[in-house]
């Protein structure tokens, strides 16, 4: 069975080195759909607490909201910075206040204190979707992600071969110690 939530984003790209309108710095308004698979756990009756979905999705995907995300190449990236530094906000502001950790794979980095994303590849749907995945497949037992942004949608389907061990109290994943984070439930 599934667990659906869904969240949005507001963010600011360029496809660089693109011929075409997608070339020039524009906005969107991202939605993205995250499924969950797993059993339904019998002590609370669901996969996993859809707030609880969203409360760990946002944790990691917040750096993206009212963010600039540029390819690593992109030319505009060391002018963006230079005024940010003019600015006094490369290093954060007293009003940035939205930001998750700092986090860097082999497909993005996320600098939370400027709000800038950067990445290997230009920042397509398809593209948010591999790095959402992720940030988020060790996290979640993710079954599919759908990602809108503009015009365009993407969505993938990605297979679970575990269930998590979760809290029979709560629903949410165990901690490693064997207790639940959130209500303190510990395994016998």
């Amino acid at each position: 069975m599934r667990s659906i939530t869904k969240l949005n984003i507001q963010y600011a790209h360029r496809f660089y080195n693109f011929k075409g309108e997608a070339q020039y710095l524009h906005g969107h308004t991202g939605k993205f759909i995250i499924e969950v698979e797993d059993t339904v756990n019998m002590g609370v009756n669901m996969v996993f607490p859809c707030n609880e979905i969203k409360k760990t999705v946002w944790n990691l995907i917040q750096n993206f909201d009212h963010a600039l995300i540029l390819r690593h190449d992109d030319p505009i990236l060391p002018a963006i910075l230079e005024v940010y530094e003019k600015q006094g906000i490369r290093n954060g502001a007293p009003t940035n206040t939205m930001k998750g950790p700092a986090f860097k794979t082999e497909l993005a980095t996320a600098y939370p204190e400027c709000r800038l994303v950067v990445t290997k590849e230009t920042m397509t749907v398809e593209g948010m979707i591999k790095i959402v995945y992720d940030l988020l497949k060790e996290k979640l037992n993710i079954v599919k992600i759908t990602f809108n942004s503009g015009d365009n949608t993407a969505s993938q389907e990605f297979k679970t071969e575990r269930s998590m061990d979760r809290c029979p109290m709560c629903g949410i994943a165990m901690g490693k110690d064997g207790v639940c984070p959130k209500c303190g439930y510990r395994k016998p």
